[in-house]
């Protein structure tokens, strides 16, 4: 029985952000980047849940499907060394599920990066279910 649901069926308020689980995905979403930064492809489709339904939206591509994100990361071109993350929160949804969304920047791009990713808990070790990356020019941000 999942853990948000009582002992009638009934649903309960899910635990949020468990202290443990956030350090957890927030370790394996920094391992993501270091495999992101080395531009090593096995490690980085790794990361996602190896499913038809795995969905990747990135900046110029739409990936349906763990093969076709597999697909994607063999031409992809790597990312810059000199990326930063910036503004990055993990929010989690009981033990097994969580939600990570970050800035990133590169010196001198007049860009800024957005990326977020659902992630799961499976037997295997925690895994992207989905993913979504974009940018903004700086100058069109509106903090409220």
């Amino acid at each position: 029985m999942p853990s948000n649901v009582n002992v009638e069926g009934s649903l309960t308020a899910p635990q949020l952000n468990l202290p443990q689980v956030v350090e957890e995905v927030r370790a394996v979403f920094l391992a993501y980047e270091a495999a992101l930064l080395a531009n090593d492809v096995r490690l980085l489709n790794d990361f996602f849940w190896d499913s038809p339904s795995t969905v990747r939206y990135g900046i110029a591509e739409h990936n349906y499907g763990a093969a076709d994100i597999r697909a994607y990361r063999e031409h992809a071109v790597p990312v810059s060394p000199l990326r930063r993350l910036q503004r990055t929160i993990v929010t989690t949804c009981g033990r097994d599920t969580a939600c990570v969304s970050s800035e990133f920047s590169v010196p001198a791009s007049e860009l800024i990066g957005r990326q977020t990713q659902t992630w799961v808990r499976f037997d295997t070790g925690w895994k992207i279910i989905a993913a979504h990356v974009s940018t903004i020019q700086r100058e069109l941000i509106k903090q409220v």
